[in-house]
């Protein structure tokens, strides 16, 4: 059985990626010329970035369903017709197949590949789903003065599978992946104030402090991303991820499936302030 451990998926951050990748074209560019394979934090800034799952059209209306239930974790920003790698409403120059920097392929619950490139792996009954990420809400704290210790020192954010159980729908079920992000109290309570106004791409935090109780024992190995210091004047707050879907697929086994790695993520031609509701 592949792991679900993030080693093999570990990346060196590109040495000038904040400078190189200031629109989402020329991210989506570079990821399709295999010249970006790292994390995407922090480039395009202004932009919407997206989660992905792909899945049978057999399965597409129950995961659609899922995420309808469980907006939080799966909030869709996109999603393309059958069989198509393109989603018009986020980009017109884009392709789901190349345009991330990394993918997992998934059979029956298990990672078999993690590649740069998904074309080999298309098929014409495939739906892709495009759910909202955090780092939409990052830039909004970031502007805001609030530090952000993975974004500081280049590294994926960490994520944890959780002992909080979505509500399940059809063939998927399963516990909620949250991101975690070590913040001062005061920047605690105004991260709660910031990221409420974007419930489209995950909203304010579901659990600050005591991670015992969601489940999380160790917050030095997350289950996915890389791990942060907490220190002694710090809260670990988590917000809702959109790995969860990875979590679900893993415990639903569909025969065939396609998420982004963690943290290699979709950069859309739409804007962060497009998902801002003040």
């Amino acid at each position: 059985m592949a792991s679900t451990s993030t080693a093999s998926l570990r990346v060196a951050p590109q040495p000038d990626a904040y400078s190189a990748y200031q629109t989402p074209l020329a991210v989506r560019r570079a990821c399709r010329s295999g010249a970006l394979t790292g994390p995407t934090a922090g480039m395009a800034p202004g932009y919407v970035q997206g989660n992905l799952a792909v899945l049978p059209k057999d399965l597409a209306e129950e995961f659609l369903r899922f995420c309808h239930f469980n907006p939080r974790p799966c909030p869709v920003i996109g999603m393309s017709e059958p069989g198509s790698f393109k989603v018009p409403m986020l980009g017109e120059d884009l392709d789901i197949r190349t345009d991330f920097p990394g993918y997992r392929v998934w059979q029956d619950g298990e990672v078999v590949a993690d590649t740069a490139d998904v074309t080999d792996h298309w098929r014409d009954d495939l739906v892709a789903f495009v759910i909202g990420c955090s780092l939409s809400f990052e830039e909004a704290l970031m502007a805001e003065g609030l530090p952000l210790r993975h974004v500081e020192r280049n590294v994926r954010v960490p994520m944890f599978r959780t002992n909080v159980q979505c509500v399940p729908a059809g063939r998927f079920s399963g516990r909620m992946v949250m991101s975690m992000r070590p913040l001062v109290p005061a920047h605690a309570i105004r991260a709660i104030q910031i990221t409420t106004r974007f419930p489209a791409v995950h909203g304010a935090p579901l659990h600050v402090g005591l991670p015992e109780l969601i489940g999380v024992k160790d917050l030095g190995k997350p289950d996915y991303g890389d791990a942060v210091e907490v220190l002694d004047n710090e809260l670990p707050v988590f917000w809702a991820c959109g790995v969860t879907p990875q979590s679900v697929i893993a415990e639903a086994r569909p025969s065939f499936a396609i998420t982004h790695a963690p943290g290699c993520m979709l950069v859309t031609d739409r804007r962060n302030t497009e998902f801002a509701i003040l």
